[in-house]
């Protein structure tokens, strides 16, 4: 069956549409073309003209000009609208004048650095031409990486590399860095928070030794549809942008679908599972033919899911490979051969986290399942914009959870529809970061008196810091470095945390093999002794966790659960920075410390998701320093409710605050956290924190601080919503005791009244 005949289906289906909240369908677009500019290669044309590309779009006939003329730009158009075009034809038209410019080529994924990488081979193979294009990453050979070095014209790479491998080894870039004519950014949006403030500060170290070397290279960035892209653009290089954002690319007929599952009891205003949903419609894009990718937002969930779909599709022989898994902690060489798999159309469906939301061909997908709204308007269309690519019609359904900013999305589509997308932020400013790039940059060049890095007018106090803690020697005016480690290699761009875990299968004693890794905040919810771990759907019991070595060792066994750990945490304000009372409310900001530790598990049964026990996990505690934003609330709330109704609207207000501000940060769910005391140690009063869960953090609970009582009138909306009578767990949470959605409403309305 066709997707055509498919959606014809689902329309026909009562119990599919009587759960459909919203079934909008996106017309199709035209094309705008351009002409290419005079002056451009002959070779290039015709090879462009082989592959199909006799004329570009409009907006990439503005960046090729934008580009050719030396101005810094941004192109924002949404997935598959040929941004590739933009930076290479400017960077191809270069190379062929002359033999001597070079460009280098940052994406913020490995998967993506090969996949771009081909697509440049085939134009450079169809003109013939001597230009070498070459991928450097960690697994480029050591045999390659010289000739790379010497005679690269392009340089493919992404920013860890970057970071790691070529600026601290400047002198054996020589020619890359005297003839750097572009530097492209692609994904840009993709760089947000912790990531974002990185690459940042690895672009002021980039530019920094393109000077010395006496190079000034023009950038061209690329990005889906955020709302602010040339303000991160230029915090991302530190100069202006052009803005080019009129998409001229065509799109096929897009049906967009929002499913909310059935309420099981109105009472409670329970609704089925958003997984068991997810997994229904999955397999019926499977049975029906339709090549389709689930995406969920946890990887829990998609192990989940993967081992549902591959249940379905075994052979006599147990094989399942045409349902696969994908996401961040499987290895490279897995990966990759997922992503063949797909182009090649042996995967019919593939269940990811947003690992496969960035512009990899995946070839020609026909639907896109959301197993849960995730978090942004931006990674919404990211997502749905890889089924369809080539035009054709497409279909999208987003499975609501019970959380109440799914809850809120599926019930007021117009908001979705109409909302411009979010802004991403970035804060290259951070004292956590910055210091670590100013002893990378001492490294690779020393400072010399009065020299700033580009855009950090305090560079001489934290120079002057770096000597004091005899990291730095100040010598005839300049600044050495002379500590014995290699700084590059303590700093992780992608989090504040450099200590990622190898997980190692033990099954064979004969043959013990690694399968992933994982993030060190991620461990002790995962991969803590006796924890089921998950990976393509197979089941691992972790055996032993060594903290200290940094590895966990798991057997392969076949039980009808898996686990999932509570993690409890404490907060202690460390200093405040601000405090500005809004009537009877407080609002503030500073810094704290988050103290987090797990101290149980629980087992569940598959299919039914019961809870069949528990057990207890002994790891140490994990400490952070942080920014936050908290408020004190009234004094009047203590006074004028009883303390176990302030108790249950403080656990309602904290759930909803946690779901609905990732919508106005554009961040990741889990980049803010948020907490509430009954009775605060530091205020003396209940109190509500929301933090930012990056060591130092980032600057996204300032954004909440910012926005003042705004955030509370939306909490409001949210809770009005709901049409639940007593609280739920889509607005009150499923932890919220009696009366908390009244008493919460209750309490917004006279601090909003105020």
């Amino acid at each position: 069956m066709n997707v055509e005949a498919y959606i014809e289906h689902l329309k026909n289906s009562p119990s599919f549409m009587k759960n459909v909240t919203e079934w909008r369908v996106l017309p199709p677009r035209e094309a705008k073309y351009a002409d290419f500019p005079d002056g451009l290669d002959a070779r290039l044309v015709e090879a462009l003209a082989r592959r199909g590309v006799k004329r570009p779009y409009s907006h990439q006939r503005l960046a090729i000009d934008a580009a050719l003329a030396g101005e810094d730009l941004v192109v924002v158009t949404p997935t598959a609208s040929g941004k590739t075009l933009c930076y290479n034809v400017p960077v191809l038209n270069a190379i062929l004048q002359n033999e001597a410019n070079r460009a280098l080529y940052l994406f913020p994924t490995k998967a993506l650095s090969s996949d771009q990488t081909a697509e440049l081979y085939a134009i450079i193979e169809d003109m013939g031409a001597e230009v070498k294009a070459y991928t450097y990453d960690g697994d480029t050979p050591a045999s390659a990486r010289t000739a790379i070095r010497q005679a690269g014209h392009v340089v493919v790479t992404n920013p860890d590399m970057l970071h790691q491998g070529i600026l601290p080894h400047h002198a054996k870039w020589v020619k890359l860095f005297e003839n750097l004519k572009y530097v492209v950014i692609d994904e840009i949006h993709a760089y947000r928070g912790v990531f974002g403030s990185n690459l940042a500060n690895v672009i002021r170290r980039l530019k920094r030794i393109c000077r010395f070397y006496g190079a000034n290279p023009t950038f061209i960035c690329c990005s889906a549809t955020i709302a602010n892209p040339a303000e991160l653009a230029e915090a991302m290089i530190g100069r202006p942008v052009r803005l080019i954002d009129e998409n001229g690319a065509p799109a096929g007929e897009r049906h967009v679908v929002f499913y909310n599952p059935p309420v099981v009891n109105r009472q409670l205003g329970i609704r089925a599972g958003s997984i068991p949903e997810t997994r229904n419609i999955a397999a019926g894009l499977l049975r029906a033919g339709v090549q389709s990718i689930v995406f969920a937002r946890a990887r829990l969930t998609v192990e989940v899911l993967v081992r549902y779909l591959k249940d379905m599709v075994r052979d006599p022989l147990g094989n399942a490979g045409r349902v696969r898994g994908y996401r961040g902690g499987y290895l490279p060489t897995q990966r990759r051969e997922i992503e063949r798999e797909l182009r090649a159309g042996n995967i019919l469906t593939v269940v990811s986290t947003n690992a496969l939301e960035l512009g990899i061909d995946i070839g020609q997908l026909d639907a896109c399942v959301l197993c849960g709204y995730p978090g942004t308007i931006a990674s919404t269309w990211q997502q749905a914009g890889r089924a369809g690519r080539r035009g054709s019609k497409s279909l999208m359904i987003l499975v609501a959870s019970s959380g109440p900013l799914d809850q809120y999305i599926v019930n007021h589509p117009d908001y979705f529809f109409g909302q411009s997308p979010e802004r991403a932020l970035i804060n290259p400013d951070n004292l956590y970061i910055l210091l670590n790039h100013i002893k990378c940059a001492a490294y690779e060049l020393p400072f010399a008196d009065g020299e700033q890095l580009d855009g950090v007018p305090d560079t001489q106090e934290l120079l002057d810091y770096l000597c004091d803690q005899a990291i730095l020697r100040h010598v005839a005016g300049r600044y050495y470095w002379m500590a014995e480690e290699f700084p590059q290699a303590g700093i992780n761009l992608r989090s504040a945390s450099d200590q990622n875990f190898l997980i190692v299968d033990i099954t064979d004693p004969k043959k013990h093999r690694v399968i992933g890794e994982m993030d060190r905040f991620t461990v002790p919810m995962l991969l803590h002794q006796y924890a089921i771990y998950m990976h393509e759907g197979r089941q691992y019991q972790v055996e032993k966790l060594d903290f200290d070595d940094k590895k966990g060792y798991v057997r392969r066994v076949d039980v009808g659960y898996y686990t999932d750990a509570d993690l409890t945490t404490s907060l202690k304000v460390l200093d405040e920075f601000d405090r500005v009372p809004s009537g009877s409310l407080t609002r503030s900001r500073g810094e704290v410390l988050v103290s987090s530790i797990v101290t149980l598990f629980k087992k569940i049964r598959f299919d039914t998701h019961e809870n069949l026990g528990w057990g207890p996990v002994t790891l140490p505690e994990l400490e952070m320093q942080t920014t936050a934003a908290w408020w004190t609330l009234p004094e009047w709330l203590e006074r004028d409710y009883e303390r176990e109704l302030v108790k249950n609207a403080m656990v309602g207000l904290a759930h909803i605050l946690r779901h609905i501000a990732p919508m106005y940060l554009m961040c990741a769910a889990q980049d803010v956290r948020v907490v509430y005391h009954v009775r605060d140690p530091f205020t003396g009063r209940p109190t509500i924190y929301l933090y930012d869960s990056i060591p130092g953090g980032v600057g996204l609970s300032d954004r909440v601080f910012e926005m003042d009582k705004e955030i509370f009138r939306q909490a409001r909306e949210v809770l009005a919503a709901c049409p639940c009578e007593n609280g739920c767990p889509s607005c009150v949470g499923a932890t919220a005791g009696e009366g908390a959605k009244a008493t919460l409403m209750d309490v917004l309305n006279r601090m909003l009244a105020e």
